[in-house]
């Protein structure tokens, strides 16, 4: 059951998630193309860059774009959830974020910040289904993707695992953390190849 529950959200989140994204940031109705065009040039410029702390800089840049929800009331509720999960209030803080992604179901960061909580919870099919729309929205959320490989390999998905690794380092590939990541998994599995 588990694991046509995450091949399911595996499924969602790398292989109908472009689809959606590139609908959605076709239409400029829907997104401020300034701000899609920055965080587009943003990613090349990550995807290439051989330099740790210059892929770090612009990792910084790419969360901030990511936080701008275009409105004061998303920012709101997201920092009252944040400040009540750390609190272990979690039923607040679902709430409020229950909240975000209804009104603003395009921002990311209303999901992403929902699924962290889930995650708080070890409620990992929540988070699950939370991460890949996040991933619907943005399919190059390496945050989100760095979460849904956790899940998979907690759960002793590891194959699920190794696919998200390397999406995620498709994306950013000067992520140390998924390096050692990928590392670890064929260092303990060496049937898997790289």
């Amino acid at each position: 059951m588990h694991r046509m529950l995450f091949s399911s959200c595996l499924f969602v989140a790398l292989l109908a998630a472009p689809l959606a994204y590139a609908q959605l940031h076709d239409d400029p109705a829907t997104v401020d193309g300034g701000r899609q065009s920055n965080l587009n040039q943003l990613f090349e410029d990550l995807k290439r860059e051989s330099n740790e702390a210059a892929a770090d800089r612009i990792v910084r840049r790419i969360r901030e774009a990511w936080a701008e929800s275009g409105g004061s009331t998303a920012d709101l509720l997201v920092e009252r959830a944040r400040e009540a999960a750390a609190e272990d209030k979690f039923n607040v803080a679902l709430d409020l974020l229950d909240q975000v992604v209804v009104l603003y179901p395009a921002y990311v960061e209303g999901w992403n910040s929902r699924a962290l909580v889930y995650l708080m919870m070890n409620d990992y099919r929540r988070a699950m289904s939370d991460l890949a729309n996040v991933l619907a929205v943005e399919p190059r959320h390496f945050e989100a993707l760095n979460g849904m490989a956790g899940i998979l390999r907690l759960t002793g998905h590891v194959e699920e695992a190794l696919e998200v690794y390397r999406r995620m380092l498709d994306i950013y590939p000067m992520q140390r953390r998924v390096q050692r990541a990928l590392i670890s998994i064929m260092e303990s599995q060496p049937e898997q190849r790289i």
